[in-house]
């Protein structure tokens, strides 16, 4: 991986008919000058999600939350990671955030994998033939661990796309996760249709050597790609591979975006596309992001859901760092799994890699539809579970607490209900949330966690008539009325559902300034019980009807 490939901004000259993608790559340099902080901070804060506030009528959801987008949590202050590349990452993720909705699936995609030792440039570019950041690139060595896949469309073509897999480094000393790795880089070597061979036109290494000679067998299905030729002036390093038998050869510069159209052609040329087909699909995927602290199972719950080692499970805290996605079906309902590296306080984030992990497990929570908080049922909850448990709400999105490692549990009358109990007393305004006990190492509570799961969906994604919604209102005003005083009087007029997944609600009354927080929580609580919205979280939104705006002269 080339030391500059964290340079921000980098320009890309144009060339006809291609589309460069110029945004930044995972890391900043600190030494960034203030008027580009400047402008991404202006960018992010663009898109950031409403706060509540009723008096001038903006989103409100249930008032808890202390968690930001950053990956940021508690007050405000400085975080190991360089703050130039909060505000940086904070404008790249505003580009992402919007959850895709699929109307079409492809079906039995070419397998193309990156391959290569540590520090060649794979994620640099992975990143860029999916023309977005999606793996973490650094000069650290070693950052990818658990193999990255997505759909990826080839840069000219209009039908070919590909799964494109980034992999982890080879390596001949091993030691920690590195066993591992490599073995997982090796399955994924065993199944794919396309292998490109990733080294540094710079060096050539023991490990580029004896990686060359496994790679061997699959000659026939192997692209050897020289990396970090920036310029014609550095193609003269390339021929130094030649000696491996590996023909053609394609030299290319992934940071700088050369000869990466020659590439792209490369690759669709050794490819069959025949066996490719799309399928339409009447519902949308339920996309579910498994978060937590390290070290609570969520990579065992991702591959026990999945029937298959898609994440590296291991003791060691902090083991996956990229998101690793997987699709299965439930009972006819297609799942997408988003396994997000743990999240600890930002205290003990001490390097780079962990900040880039976190953030990107922080904005999976926009990309979601259901957040399944996985809590380890020994250790009890913690303040960061409840930073991440008020995020999610926040957001609006469906919460799971999954008390997880209840096999390790005492098997004492009530010990769960007391334990749910508990979680519900410090959740007040979340006590909607259900709590479920299971074991993904014993593959217990899954039923009953799936099934949760679609209700939960279905609640989201619940339509409710303007009259019907109205016809309620009137009735709760009726039962409950608003308080009567010279400083509290208000009345409700009507309400409109604005939206779906998540809910959203429109109250319009005279004066929103003084409807209580009581009453707001009464609203919401009302609007959970009358329409079986009892699982979810609801927004509620206060605004003043054009008619009492014009009496108030605004």
């Amino acid at each position: 991986m080339s030391p500059r490939a964290h340079e921000p901004g980098r320009s890309v000259p144009k060339k006809k008919g291609h589309t460069v993608w110029v945004q930044p790559y995972s890391t900043v340099k600190k030494t960034e000058d203030a008027s580009s902080l400047k402008r991404a901070e202006a960018k992010a804060s663009k898109h950031a999600a409403p706060r509540s506030s009723k008096a001038t009528g903006r989103t409100a959801g249930d008032k808890t939350g202390t968690i930001d987008k950053t990956g940021k949590t508690g007050k405000a202050g400085k975080t190991p990671a360089a703050a130039s590349a909060r505000s940086v990452h904070s404008a790249e993720r505003a580009a992402e955030r919007a959850p895709v909705i699929e109307t079409v699936r492809r079906e039995n995609l070419p397998l193309v994998v990156l391959v290569g030792r540590p520090n060649v440039g794979k994620s640099t570019l992975y990143n860029r033939l999916l023309r977005k950041r999606r793996a973490i690139t650094d000069p650290t060595p070693g950052v990818t661990r658990d193999p990255v896949d997505a759909e990826c469309l080839l840069a000219d073509t209009e039908d070919k796309w590909v799964r494109l897999v980034d992999t982890g480094g080879f390596k001949l000393e091993r030691e920690g996760l590195d066993e591992l790795v490599v073995a997982r880089t090796l399955s994924v070597i065993s199944q794919a249709d396309l292998i490109v061979f990733m080294v540094d036109a710079a060096q050539i290494t023991p490990e580029d050597e004896e990686f060359a000679a496994l790679l061997r067998p699959w000659t026939e299905k192997l692209i050897l790609v020289v990396n970090k030729a920036d310029s014609p002036e550095r193609d003269a390093l390339v021929w130094s591979h030649v000696r491996w038998g590996y023909s053609p050869i394609h030299f290319i510069s992934a940071e700088h975006n050369r000869n990466i159209d020659e590439l792209t052609e490369a690759i669709a040329g050794k490819l069959d596309f025949s066996g490719v087909r799309e399928v339409d699909i009447e519902r949308s995927d339920i996309r579910i992001a498994i978060m937590g602290k390290p070290n609570t199972g969520k990579s065992t719950l991702l591959n026990l859901l999945l029937g298959e080692q898609k994440s590296i499970v291991s003791d060691v805290p902090g083991t996956t760092r990229d998101v690793v996605e997987g699709r299965f079906s439930w009972k006819g309902r297609g799942i997408l799994l988003l396994d997000t590296a743990g999240i600890r306080r930002k205290k003990k984030v001490t390097d780079n890699v962990e900040y880039y992990s976190v953030t990107r497990s922080i904005a999976v929570v926009e990309r979601c539809d259901i957040v399944i908080l996985m809590i380890d049922a020994t250790e009890g909850l913690t303040d960061q579970d409840k930073k991440i448990a008020a995020f999610a709400s926040t957001e609006g999105r469906g919460l799971i607490f999954v008390l997880n490692k209840w096999d390790t549990m005492p098997d004492v009358k009530n010990s769960f209900e007391a334990a749910r109990d508990k979680l519900r007393y410090f959740f007040g305004q979340m006590a909607y949330c259900p709590v479920l006990p299971v074991s993904a190492r014993e593959g217990t509570g899954l039923d009953k966690l799936m099934n949760t799961v679609i209700t939960m969906y279905s609640q989201l994604n619940k339509k409710i008539e303007t009259g019907k919604l109205n016809k309620a209102v009137s009735h709760w005003v009726e039962t409950t009325p608003p308080p009567v005083g010279p400083n509290t009087r208000f009345k409700l007029r009507y309400a409109v559902q604005t939206g779906i997944n998540p809910q959203r609600f429109v109250f319009f009354v005279t004066r929103p300034e003084k409807v209580s927080d009581s009453y707001e929580s009464f609203l919401r609580n009302k609007l959970r019980e009358e329409f079986d919205l009892d699982k979810i979280p609801v927004m509620l939104e206060l605004k003043a009807s054009r008619v009492d705006r014009k009496k108030a002269g605004q």
